[in-house]
């Protein structure tokens, strides 16, 4: 979809109020911006494959102190500014508590660092991309092997260890109930 397009179904979905989440085709931060400030409730980043990389994309998308986000505060996001500039505006807290960030663990690399990538402040789910694992898994050199059962059980440890969310594409209901 065109940038528009984006803005419209984002639009739409806000009417109805339903969260959006937006899988950007950029990580550049002005550009991400946008989709916050026509309403996206959050963020489907794919391979974030290190701990460095979260917290980049935390810096990108929260508000001071918990990241370096930007205030337009003239979006759909702010209410065009209704929201932002009252005297007892509570919007930063409330737009850094309800924007979220989905960490996609595609390369092999996440599930190393998949402890290192929870554990960052911001990051609320680890979706494991198993196409995409499992599609680099057999080419990953010496040192780090491992089956796509045993990456997932990784990823889902370090999501439990640290408080955060976990998930994967399913086409069953058992495989749901994981």
């Amino acid at each position: 979809m065109d940038a528009r397009e984006v803005q419209s179904f984002i639009a739409l979905c806000r009417q109805f109020d339903i969260d959006c989440m937006v899988r950007p085709a950029t990580r550049e931060r002005t550009l991400l911006y946008r989709y916050l400030e026509d309403g996206a409730a959050g963020f489907m980043f794919p391979f974030v494959s290190n701990a460095e990389t979260a917290r980049r994309l935390v810096d990108c998308m929260k508000f001071p102190p918990m990241g370096g986000r930007g205030l337009d505060g003239a979006g759909m996001d702010a209410v065009f500014g209704l929201e932002v500039w009252k005297p007892d505006s509570t919007y930063l807290q409330h737009a850094n508590d309800e924007t979220f960030i989905v960490a996609q663990i595609e390369p092999p690399e996440a599930v190393r660092n998949a402890d290192e990538i929870a554990a960052v402040p911001g990051i609320d789910v680890l979706f494991i991309g198993t196409a995409d694992l499992g599609l680099r898994i057999p080419h990953v050199k010496a040192g780090f092997r491992f089956s796509l059962d045993e990456g997932i059980a990784r990823v889902a440890a370090a999501a439990k260890k640290h408080g955060k969310a976990w998930g994967l594409p399913t086409g069953t209901a058992e495989l749901a109930a994981l």
